[in-house]
């Protein structure tokens, strides 16, 4: 089924948001969306796979399913990350089945062919007969591993899989702009920085509560007594992001007063700002003065979503016992946040299975950043 076909709708959530209408229902319960989904959404831009934490030194190899696509990140001795298919150029075999730090070698465990960390095929043993490792039909380097584009921003891991988006560089160029103070050195907390969730609703669902504020004094009232709902900012811009930033972020702190240490050379507008986008189509981010995180949407079906968080510092001290309380309190701060939304996604998820629902109506003062999304999502349908 081809969506384009049936998405006259589409033109109302296209609107101004004062007249817009959400997204219709199929297009986070109906199979078919989902798949058409995965080509003009995933496929086509910059999406995000996984974590640089998850391939933190040379050698180091992670299997990654991504919407039924097999791919492996590789983190090689020049310490760049690559993604390639995973996938051996002989018959086809899975290569890597667990996450694992390799000396050299990707072996395929079928016949032993074996790739180096920048995907070159370097062996193929017995491939012209028995002790005869070379035959002139198989040209070595032609038969490297499949790369795929990739790159690294604030943690995250981006791959483009149909190889024909702009480079990342120019595709987030305004998010690299406004954000252009935390180029620096991120270290991973580590299992103290680490969260995952099964999550029973469309991943869409993530990212437009993700968006807005509005929902802050009912869903998160612990947050809501020191981050109120009048410190918050729409951030908004069309065709890329959106999101909200607080005035008044202030750093967890232990019990005899210690915090983390803050990124280097911030500058004074970060004393008290934070700020959270999401970051179309999948990843959402937060940065703040002592620590970024990027919460991974990683879509299953149309009503089911994993959600991988992982919470970055400016020093690496997830091994240092006088931080481990910090690390624990804020993981579990953050923990706490995103779980308060669960119920509320979820039931929304259940909520577009009423027929008679027809998208919704935006409040054209606090939803500005969910309808920016929304319509982010109806342009790659129309």
């Amino acid at each position: 089924m081809d969506i384009v076909a049936d998405t006259a709708d589409l033109r109302g959530v296209r609107s101004d948001i004062s007249s817009a209408r959400g997204l219709p229902n199929r297009f986070y319960t109906d199979p078919d969306v989902f798949e058409e989904e995965k080509r003009k959404i995933f496929e086509s831009g910059w999406s995000c796979i996984g974590f640089g934490s998850d391939v933190p030194d040379p050698g180091c190899v992670m299997p990654i399913n991504f919407l039924g696509t097999p791919l492996l990140a590789v983190r090689g001795s020049d310490e760049r990350l690559r993604v390639f298919q995973n996938v051996c150029r002989h018959r086809g075999m899975i290569l890597v089945s667990e996450k694992a730090k390799l000396s050299k070698l990707i072996r395929c465990p079928y016949h032993s062919w074996s790739y180096d960390l920048t995907g070159a095929l370097q062996a193929t043993p017995h491939v012209g007969g028995p002790d005869n490792h070379s035959h002139p039909a198989v040209c070595k380097k032609d038969l490297g591993l499949f790369e795929v584009r990739a790159h690294e921003f604030l943690g995250a891991i981006f791959v483009n899989l149909d190889g024909a988006a702009k480079p990342f560089e120019e595709h987030a160029r305004t998010l690299l702009q406004r954000w252009h103070a935390f180029n620096l050195p991120l270290h991973s907390g580590g299992s103290l920085g680490s969260v995952t969730m099964d999550i029973a609703c469309n991943w869409k669902l993530a990212v437009e509560n993700y968006c807005e504020s509005y929902h802050l004094p009912f869903i998160h009232p612990g947050l809501n007594s020191y981050s109120k709902l009048e410190d918050h900012y729409h951030i908004e811009q069309p065709g890329e992001f959106s999101g909200q930033g607080s005035r008044v972020y202030s750093p967890v702190l232990s019990r005899d007063g210690q915090r983390l240490p803050d990124f280097a050379g911030l500058g004074g507008e970060w004393d008290k700002k934070a700020e959270y986008i999401s970051f179309f189509p999948n990843v959402l981010f937060g940065v703040h003065r002592d620590h970024t995180f990027a919460m991974l949407l990683q879509p299953v079906d149309c009503g089911r979503t994993i959600e991988r968080l992982e919470i970055f510092y400016a020093e690496d001290v997830k091994d240092d016992e006088r931080a481990q309380e910090l690390l624990a309190n804020n993981r579990d701060l953050w923990r706490q946040v995103f779980s308060e939304d669960v119920g509320v996604v979820e039931g929304m998820q259940r909520g577009r299975h009423c027929n008679r629902f027809d998208g919704g109506k935006f409040s054209p003062v606090m939803d500005g950043p969910t309808h920016i999304f929304h319509n982010w999502v109806a342009e790659r349908f129309v």
